[in-house]
């Protein structure tokens, strides 16, 4: 783990279970919400809230700093050992970063239906 966005640090099980719970909430407020841009920031943050949880479990906490959803994406990937999640993740940080810092930005109704199944689908494996 990078020691620029991760530090060594032991967590409980009560605080993994609260960081799990935080994923869970995220998700279900996507999967409650059929407004496309909110179904997918809910769901991206999710996502990383998921990879929080689970680099978590193996020991480590994030320092937020620019750059570290990047991060926790390729950690997640790396945890679950599926190319997927940073090729699928990274293409949701984008489109993340193109709707929030532009006026261009559009989230889809499809883009955000596939990204929630992809996410719950991830969240269901834990």
């Amino acid at each position: 783990m990078d020691k620029n966005f991760f530090s060594k640090q032991a967590f409980t099980a009560v605080e993994l279970e609260k960081l799990r719970k935080s994923a869970e909430k995220y998700l279900a407020i996507s999967k409650k919400n059929h407004e496309p841009e909110v179904k997918f920031h809910f769901t991206y943050m999710a996502l990383i809230k998921i990879g929080i949880y689970l680099i978590a479990k193996e020991g480590y906490r994030v320092k937020s700093r620019p750059g570290h959803h990047q991060m926790i994406i390729e950690g997640l990937s790396d945890i679950l050992n599926n190319e997927d999640v940073i090729l699928i993740g990274d293409k949701m940080r984008r489109s993340r970063n193109m709707d929030f810092y532009s006026a261009d930005g559009m989230i889809t109704e499809t883009e955000a239906h596939k990204d929630f199944e992809f996410v719950e689908k991830i969240y269901k494996s834990l």
